[in-house]
């Protein structure tokens, strides 16, 4: 597969939800601001070449949109390549709200719920959302893990709509991980950070039950991909790179 060089972010007649009007204390405020900085700071300085991602770029509006289905702890690298009008799954505790800020700030929203909260109506309103033309990101792992597990949440949501999932997956070759249960990624200044964009695949089930038991099958196709990216940054990182645009271009 041949490598993606388009930096254009489209912008597209679906629509994107503003955030949540909820009043937020000033300790969760600076957290915001400080997030936002810090990752506009760091994004700036990274290296990124996408792969994979040329079909999905030239959708236009009316066409059928996806789920996108990324691992939690990549989610940083993931959400600054990615920067397409897209709605994410969040978790309703207390750093889901600053994680939807965050997000709010790049031109994403935010359906709050998941598996172990809120997890019927925010599968619901993901459901919804694709049917009003607006591609969906969930991390199956999220947000408790175990780290790479896969919960079939994705597979629901893009069976009830009939919409096709498309995995991303991303390779860093410098990056500080967190101690925490996914071993959150942050690409240290000027890492080199790949990012793949697996082929759409539509979940084939007679119900939801038989579309759920699919979410072992994909865990393993992004497992796989994980491993191709691995091979894509070691391969392609000695070719010259056009600069990422600012954010809003």
């Amino acid at each position: 597969m041949t490598m993606q060089r388009k930096r254009s972010i489209p912008r597209r007649n679906a629509p994107v939800a503003p955030p949540v009007d909820v009043v937020l204390d000033a300790r969760t405020r600076l957290a915001i601001r400080l997030g936002d900085a810090l990752l506009r700071i760091l994004g700036m300085t990274w290296r990124v070449r996408v792969f994979g991602r040329s079909a999905l770029l030239d959708r236009t509006a009316d066409s059928e949109r996806v789920v996108y289905t990324l691992w939690h702890g990549e989610m940083l690298p993931i959400i600054w390549a990615h920067r397409q009008p897209t709605s994410v799954l969040i978790s309703e505790h207390r750093d889901g709200e600053i994680i939807a800020r965050i997000l709010g700030r790049f031109g994403y929203a935010g359906i709050r719920g998941s598996t172990s909260r809120g997890g019927a109506r925010a599968l619901l309103e993901a459901v919804q959302a694709l049917s009003h033309g607006v591609d969906i990101a969930i991390t199956p792992d999220g947000p408790r893990g175990p780290r790479h597990s896969f919960a079939p949440g994705a597979m629901l949501v893009a069976f009830r709509a009939g919409a096709a999932v498309v995995p991303i997956v991303s390779h860093v070759d410098r990056a500080w991980r967190l101690r925490s249960w996914d071993g959150f990624v942050i690409p240290k200044p000027f890492a080199r950070v790949t990012v793949v964009y697996g082929t759409p695949e539509r979940i084939v089930g007679t119900d939801a039950r038989r579309a759920a038991e699919q979410s072992v099958r994909f865990a393993e196709r992004m497992q796989a991909e994980s491993a191709r990216a691995m091979t894509l940054a070691t391969a392609v990182w000695s070719e010259p790179l056009a600069p990422l645009p600012p954010v809003g271009t």
